[in-house]
């Protein structure tokens, strides 16, 4: 570092960069001492058994994942025929003793003694009984996110891997980037000064909501069990295009909406930078029509922060819809005088992004995993690439990076931290439940303050999960479930 960004360093942060090293470094050392303890540690050479619940869609790549990073592939589990199919053959040649099952908890219930670990990647609402009902086995857990589909399910996961002592992650692939750790460690180090506000939109939902259930039944595909499906959910009737395979997003009973969708991606970044914890005050400011089964097509929440750490209050609004559904259509957006520089750097602003506003600048990140930001101090006229920027240069890197390996992309590096983790604990996975359980209960806030109406400030008791000034909203905290389908 030259003499003139040591000038600027010291500057800037009021220490010196050997101060701020040993500090960082003090700080890093108990943030991974404070990650749970494995229990059940296996030797360098062991192969990890796995069982794999949901092989489709995501889970096609997930259990390709696992099984590229050493794992013994034990069990499949889809409630899809076909996918099972297609699943089994890809692991005939390496696994032809594979077993096969469509319900998870048959699964478990005869292969547990013969598995160290599961991946979960279901629809949103099998997320949390799946992962509890494993974790409570004592098996190491991969989830799909959002983690889990209820705060409830959320707190419950998170002390389970610590009571269980077992290696955890959840799959937010964004976690794995060097630029996402990287703008932890610029905003943690002060360059932007203060944070005093966040503004987190999406172009998500791609999928239909803002609609009411349609009418009737239509005849249930053969491959597919419809009644496994549901799981925990309800019972209703079969409908062709509507649930099953992509289209549950939307619905209260089996997603969790943009916000569940794609906020464990943009907002973790800014969760970790802004060290956020529990909000004290969550409200639904304003949405388009409200329908009692799915979610708006678009919405704007409010979360409020307290002051943590050092840091002052900070309010965090999250923005969806997607500007692409129709012309006449307009969805909810950060006001100008916000974004006008990210406007007059791309000439319109982008369909999704997350913006911190500091006393002393902004960092912006249109990249919805958190894989590069930009900067703007205050007064200059631009944005400047985070790695470009002289004051940015000037900040250590205090938090180990993905030891990246191989050629298929930053799923597998974010898996195979989830490997190292039940070999070697003393090198926790970087989204593991700790943080990521912690998250994702933040996130699932926005749902239940979207449930309980516009234009009620809800005020939240983070530790005791429930709202003094709106009692009602402790059935959008922990669902009912179907008789059978209890954690």
């Amino acid at each position: 570092m030259n003499i003139s960004n040591k000038q600027k360093f010291t500057k800037t942060y009021g220490l010196s960069r050997r101060q701020f090293v040993h500090r960082t470094a003090l700080a890093a050392g108990a943030a991974t001492f404070a990650f749970p303890y494995v229990g059940r540690v296996l030797g360098a050479n062991d192969r990890i058994a796995v069982a794999c619940i949901g092989v489709g869609g995501k889970g096609d790549s997930d259990s390709s994942d696992a099984e590229a990073c050493g794992g013994q592939m034990i069990a499949l589990c889809d409630v899809d025929a076909g996918n099972l199919a297609k699943k089994q053959k890809q692991f005939a040649g390496k696994f032809p003793d594979i077993k096969l099952f469509k319900d998870y908890r048959e699964m478990l219930e005869k292969v547990g003694k013969d598995i160290d670990a599961v991946t979960i990647s279901t629809p949103d609402h099998n997320h949390g009984v799946a992962a509890i009902r494993a974790m409570k086995m004592g098996k190491h857990c991969f989830c799909q996110k959002p983690l889990v589909q209820t705060v409830y399910e959320a707190r419950t996961v998170r002390a389970l891997a610590k009571e269980k002592k077992l290696a955890t992650q959840m799959g937010n692939q964004g976690s794995a980037f060097d630029g996402l750790r990287r703008a932890v460690e610029v905003i943690q180090a002060g360059v932007i000064g203060h944070p005093k506000e966040l503004h987190v939109w999406s172009n998500r939902p791609i999928w239909p909501q803002g609609l009411d259930r349609p009418a009737g039944a239509d005849e249930v595909p053969a491959n597919l069990d419809w009644d496994l499906w549901l799981g925990p959910a309800h019972e209703r009737p079969y409908k062709k295009g509507v649930y099953h395979s992509f289209n549950w997003r939307g619905w209260y009973d089996f997603g969790t909406g943009a916000l569940g969708d794609m906020a464990c991606h943009t907002v973790n970044m800014p969760f970790r930078a802004l060290k956020l914890g529990y909000p004290n005050v969550v409200e639904l400011e304003i949405a388009s029509r409200v329908f009692p089964e799915t979610f708006p097509l678009t919405s704007r929440i409010r979360f409020e922060f307290p002051e943590r750490d050092g840091l002052p209050p900070l309010k965090f609004w999250w923005y969806d819809g997607d500007p692409r559904a129709n012309k006449d259509f307009k969805p909810l957006r950060p006001p100008s005088e916000v974004t006008r520089e990210i406007v007059n750097m791309r000439d319109q602003l982008p369909t999704s992004g997350a913006l911190i506003v500091g006393e002393k600048g902004k960092i912006f990140s249109a990249d919805d995993y958190g894989q590069s930001f930009q900067i703007l101090l205050n007064g200059q006229d631009t944005y400047k690439s985070g790695n470009e920027s002289e004051i940015c240069k000037a900040v250590p890197i205090t938090i180990p990076r993905n030891m990246k390996q191989g050629d298929r992309g930053e799923t597998l590096f974010h898996m195979r931290e989830w490997f190292t983790m039940m070999k070697d604990p003393s090198k926790p996975a970087y989204s593991n439940f700790d943080i990521a359980a912690y998250l994702a209960e933040v996130i699932l806030l926005g749902c239940v303050a979207l449930r309980t109406g516009e234009g009620r400030r809800m005020e939240w008791d983070g530790p005791g999960m429930k709202s003094p000034n709106i009692p009602e909203a402790a059935q959008f905290v922990k669902r009912n479930y179907r008789a059978g389908w209890e954690p």
